[in-house]
């Protein structure tokens, strides 16, 4: 019997990945548009290789690629970048399909819900609220919370804490086997991956096996 269900937030709830593409390739046009000598592909190709090993969560990115594209930061390209991204990703920042009518129906279940997440605190309550899912949680774990990235036990442990209730009565919800689902099959937590999130390549042998694939996350529904 679940008494509680996690999520993991980007790529769970929200489809970070798309949103990341539609505005770093809005902010690409816009650079070349103010001046920037690269052609849409190459120059949207080296924002991604920049971009890509800090998890897509960088708030100088743009100086960043410009150092690499051309040596220096023109700020007449970067205000720019930053005007096109901010002006567009609210309009992509939005739930998967299914995620609020399913958060109703998992609440009128009188479960708790909450989110954990490498985001951090600021960034996470922003895009929650901005895909006008903030009042279906009960709490929020963040890296700013842990201090450690999944799939360390820690952020997984301090949720527990808040939830004060058994592990194996909590279900996680994560996108990213060797991260979300790791972390969780370890504290004890019955994990669900949300496969229609999965978006990295991963080895079969280095995969950390769920207790529960959903392609849809209306899924969730019948587990719980």
């Amino acid at each position: 019997m679940f008494r509680a269900v996690l999520f993991d937030l980007d790529n769970t709830l929200l489809d970070f990945v798309k949103m990341k593409t539609v505005c770093c390739k809005a902010s690409v046009k816009a650079m070349i548009e103010a001046g920037l000598k690269m052609g849409e592909d190459e120059a949207y190709k080296l924002l991604i290789e920049v971009y890509a090993p800090t998890l897509y969560e960088d708030d100088h990115i743009f100086e960043k690629f410009l150092k690499k594209a051309i040596g220096k930061i023109d700020y007449k390209l970067l205000s720019a970048a930053i005007v096109a991204y901010r002006r567009i990703v609210n309009e992509v920042l939005i739930p998967y399909e299914g995620v609020p009518e399913t958060l109703t129906k998992l609440k009128s279940k009188g479960l708790i819900l909450g989110v954990v997440t490498d985001a951090p605190r600021i960034k996470a309550w922003i895009r929650l609220t901005t895909a006008k899912l903030s009042n279906y949680f009960d709490f929020m774990i963040t890296l700013g919370d842990s201090k450690k990235r999944k799939p360390h036990k820690t952020p997984y442990n301090k949720a527990l804490k808040e939830l004060k209730i058994k592990s194996s009565e909590t279900l996680f919800v994560g996108d990213n086997p060797q991260r979300d689902i790791k972390g969780a099959n370890e504290v004890g937590m019955i994990t669900v991956l949300a496969k229609y999130g999965t978006f990295l390549p991963i080895k079969d042998d280095e995969k950390e096996k769920p207790k529960y694939v959903i392609n849809k996350f209306e899924e969730l529904l019948k587990i719980v």
